[in-house]
Formats: structure tokens, sequence, C-alpha cells
């Protein structure tokens, strides 16, 4: 089986809670749920799979601990890899940055090596603007756990049926 790695960049630790959950889901261990600001690129070029969530700050930033987290990452030769994203942001007070953090990841690798999986339909989705999005799609599962709670866990459930499909 393909070893698979969580890492989260969380301020709050809705994403970290998010993470967890997902790995619950996907049967990860707890072992291989990493906060961004631990990684190293021995550790990311150790799985064959990465699954990468952040929450988006301010006006569409990334979360603090990515910022070094994705030179790392970067450094990693990700040739050959599976990588999908999670993000978390605010559709309300942020609807024209909503889950800009994911894109920036998508951004930083897309020309690494690594395939994409998990794109997620906008549809359904209250927000003005995201550069998550490519040709209706954010790059992979968006949440807003703050306004639309509720469709939280669904949005989760769906998306890791989705990508297991791909693993």
């Amino acid at each position: 089986m393909k070893k698979m790695g969580i890492i989260y960049g969380s301020s709050t630790g809705t994403c970290e809670s998010i993470a967890q959950t997902i790995a619950e889901k996907l049967g990860v261990a707890s072992v291989d749920v990493i906060d961004a600001s631990k990684i190293t690129t021995e550790k990311v070029e150790s799985y064959d799979i990465l699954l990468l969530g952040t929450s988006t700050w301010g006006d569409g930033e990334l979360q603090d601990d990515w910022y070094d987290a994705i030179k790392t990452i970067k450094t990693a030769d990700l040739n050959g890899k599976i990588v999908a994203l999670f993000g978390c942001g605010d559709s309300e007070s942020y609807c024209d940055t909503f889950c800009d953090g994911m894109g920036v990841i998508y951004d930083q690798l897309k020309n690494s090596g690594c395939t994409f999986v998990g794109a997620v339909s906008a549809d359904g989705y209250s927000y003005s603007s995201s550069i998550a999005i490519i040709d209706g799609k954010f790059v992979g599962l968006a949440l807003d756990d703050v306004n639309e709670s509720g469709k939280t866990e669904e949005r989760i459930n769906s998306w890791v049926e989705e990508i297991k499909k791909s693993l």
C-alpha cells in the first residue's frame, strides 16, 4: 500500500481538526499527520501520497507555517507523487479570497512533477472569487467550517470517497 502523509497549517485549530478527520476516514496513522512547521524534505519524500491543507488568512494569504513549508516541499522530489489539497476559508467575510491559500499551494507545486487529485466542483459554494478555482472547480476540498459547518462532514466524506479512486 502506498504511504500517505497529511501536512496541515493551522492557526486556530480548524485546519488541524479537519486534517485529523480526513486521516481517520482514510486510515492514516496520527504519526503521519504533520504540522507544516515540522516537515522536512526527507519526510516529504518518504510519502507516495501527500494531502496538503491550509487555511487562508488576510487578503488571500497562506497560513503562516506554510511559507517555510512550501519551500521545503519544493526542495523534495515530487515526481510521481499524488497530491490532494484541502483548504479552509471564510466565504462570508472573505468571499473575494475564499480558500486562496489552497490556490497558492497549487500554483507553487503545479510544475513539480506531482499529480493532483481531488478537484471539487464550485457548485453549491457561496463566494465571489477564488484563485483556487480552475475550470469551474476548486483545486481541492474547499471548506468554510465557520459559516457552513453543516456542510463540512458531507463535503469531507464526498471528497474522501472521490480521492480514494485515485489512490
